[in-house]
């Protein structure tokens, strides 16, 4: 169908910039996948909970239950050996903060009444931070964390002498 009021080149331009946005979205979608990037999840069957701690499911699997209140996480300090799953649930007490890993592709909303969810696979031995990048108040730049992974030996030896 061609409309009069329209040029011959732009119905042409108009169609080549909706191909180029339709290429754009299935690149996008393409490389997520590829990547192993997940869309987080708000959690409908999981209560907000009032104490953070981690625990350990299965061989170098835990849940992390991580809580966010000003100006602080609980825990703050996580130590886990190398090869380890960790799926973390957010929550918060009082105002609305952010957590991300850096180095990881995890990015959650932490949100007072709700639940969100990630999964992330630690294989190297390391530190990784984890920060709010949701401004909270006059401590947000205090509220960070560390996830402290350790090769299987350390992280024996740490475990005895923690008495864990």
């Amino acid at each position: 169908m061609r409309w009069n009021f329209i040029d011959e080149y732009e119905a042409w331009a108009m169609k080549l910039s909706y191909g180029m946005v339709l290429v754009f979205f299935v690149a996008v979608i393409g490389i997520a996948l590829l990547k192993g990037i997940d869309v987080p999840t708000c959690v409908t069957d999981f209560k907000p909970f009032d104490k953070g701690e981690l625990i350990q499911v299965g061989p170098k699997e835990y849940q992390l239950k991580l809580l966010g209140r000003m100006w602080a996480f609980q825990p703050n300090e996580i130590v886990i050996p190398a090869g380890s799953k960790v799926t973390i649930y957010t929550t918060s007490l009082d105002v609305q903060h952010g957590f991300e890993i850096e180095g990881k592709a995890v990015n959650l909303m932490v949100i007072p009444g709700a639940v969100n969810k990630a999964e992330v696979v630690f294989n190297r031995p390391g530190e990784y931070r984890f920060v709010c990048n949701e401004f909270c108040g006059i401590g947000h730049q205090g509220m960070f964390g560390v996830f402290k992974v350790l090769p299987e030996v350390e992280y024996d030896k740490w475990k005895k002498e923690h008495g864990k």
